[in-house]
């Protein structure tokens, strides 16, 4: 057999892949080209099959699919601490996304978005995470930029709404803008069939409590028919079902559901209050979710594992940084760990309901298949891009591990990403990002974060 080419072949390491076998490869190597993987295997079959261009030594590391964060506010990225610090002087309003994170997202320009983005997707790209599934914000435009920038993989899309009671005026826009704003991100950002496009377009709805049935059908028939997703909030509080009951006589998924939008084209992030029937519906319609374990324990058991046993898209999300500022997806998926054990174990006295894999493959698996991208990323897999990060074996919490792969589903955090490649770029080297000055960039989002602050005491 003819030796293929490659561009860049990663060897000597524990390759983790997170296929459908959960095959581990140790002495492993990965060979990409062109930004896909064209080769896995031992050390010893890949010197024999690829003619690399360059090959790096990974031993002592594990290499692994990058984590997908599926719900992230870019735009409330300058808001990390800014809620603690304002219950340090009096008792926050409720409801919070009303209270402040709309009104501090009306206040920002589209530098202060770019300034977001470059602050958050550095921070994710350092910590493991490749792509990221945008919830909607002002000024998407400027957050591809910054993506493009930063290198990181991504859906971008528009805050989006025409009503709602007390939201701010400048964050309302007519049905006909709101759906037209929709339409012109994704012409501007298309995506290609095999995923090789970084940062594409998808629309978004706030909130059922925000948007017009109208607008809610406009969106998803527009989208449906663009192949892209609908990025929205739901079932995420008690408001939202009463809102729902009071005006519909439904709650949230069965008034989706009556109005013919609840399916594949629909994303649901938190969907913590979900019952029952409501699962099944999410599964037989191909409708996915984001758990975002750092808030939704505060508002309700949410049964994200169950969920994911059942067959459901459900990823794993940050919801950004407004409260609980990590954009650390391993430090999230511990969380989800220790709370699903709550949720589904405690009650029937199962100290190990939860598998240590399940939060982690909801990390990259589920939430590459949330965003619609399960062909292309969220496992290493010949064919696939090369979203590659490389974990270090040398901190402390790895030390005397029975194996590699109980480490990584266990223990490993943020802190121990040593390289990421995105598209086969690496974009992070020996846990700094090189494609932005983060230093610089942290000053100015700090300089930019103290104006902001008193706009919204």
């Amino acid at each position: 057999m003819t030796p293929r080419t490659a561009d860049l072949v990663l060897e000597n390491a524990v390759v983790v892949t997170f296929d459908d076998d959960r095959t581990v490869v140790h002495g492993g190597a990965v060979a990409i080209e062109s930004g896909a993987i064209v080769d896995i295997g031992s050390v010893v079959d890949l010197r024999q099959r690829v003619v690399a261009t360059t090959r790096r030594d990974m031993a002592g590391r594990i290499l692994m699919p990058g984590l997908v964060d599926a719900h992230i506010h870019t735009a409330q990225t300058m808001m990390r601490g800014l809620l603690t610090a304002l219950r340090r002087r009096s008792a926050l309003r409720v409801p919070t996304w009303r209270e402040y994170l709309v009104p501090f997202e009306s206040h920002l320009s589209e530098d202060d978005v770019a300034l977001s983005g470059q602050l958050a997707y550095s921070s994710m790209l350092a910590t493991g995470t490749t792509s990221f599934f945008e919830s909607g914000g002002p000024h998407p435009l400027a957050m591809a930029d910054a993506a493009w920038q930063t290198g990181i993989r991504g859906i971008v899309s528009q805050n989006t709404m025409d009503g709602g009671n007390r939201i701010v005026e400048s964050m309302q826009l007519s049905s006909d803008e709101a759906l037209q704003r929709n339409i012109d991100v994704v012409e501007k950002l298309p995506a290609a069939s095999d995923g090789s496009i970084r940062v594409t377009g998808g629309m978004s709805l706030r909130q059922i409590v925000a948007c017009s049935t109208g607008l809610v059908m406009d969106i998803h028939r527009e989208a449906r028919a663009r192949g892209v997703k609908v990025h929205t909030h739901l079932v995420e509080g008690s408001y939202e079902i009463d809102h729902a009951l009071e005006n519909f006589g439904a709650r949230p998924v069965e008034y989706l559901q009556a109005i013919g939008v609840f399916d594949h084209t629909l994303h649901g992030a938190h969907s913590v209050m979900v019952g029952d029937g409501d699962i099944s519906a999410y599964a037989e319609h191909g409708v996915s979710a984001a758990h975002c374990a750092k808030g939704n324990f505060g508002i309700g058991p949410a049964p994200a594992v169950r969920m994911w046993r059942r067959g459901v898209d459900i990823g794993l999300g940050t919801d950004g940084v407004a409260a609980l500022g990590t954009l650390d997806l391993f430090r999230v998926a511990m969380i989800a760990r220790v709370g699903q054990q709550l949720v589904e174990g405690v009650s029937r006295h199962n100290r190990n309901e939860i598998d240590p894999k399940e939060p982690l493959e909801m990390a990259v698996i589920g939430g590459a298949r949330a965003m619609g991208l399960g062909h292309a990323i969220g496992s290493l897999e010949v064919g696939k891009r090369a979203d590659i990060v490389v974990v270090s074996l040398d901190s402390p919490d790895a030390w005397g591990y029975d194996s590699e792969e109980a480490f990584l589903y266990e223990c490993a955090s943020g802190r121990d990403v040593t390289e990421v490649y995105v598209e086969g770029v690496q974009v992070v080297d020996e846990g700094v990002v090189t494609t932005v000055d983060t230093a610089e960039v942290a000053a100015r989002a700090r300089r930019r974060q103290h104006e902001l602050a008193s706009l919204i005491a």
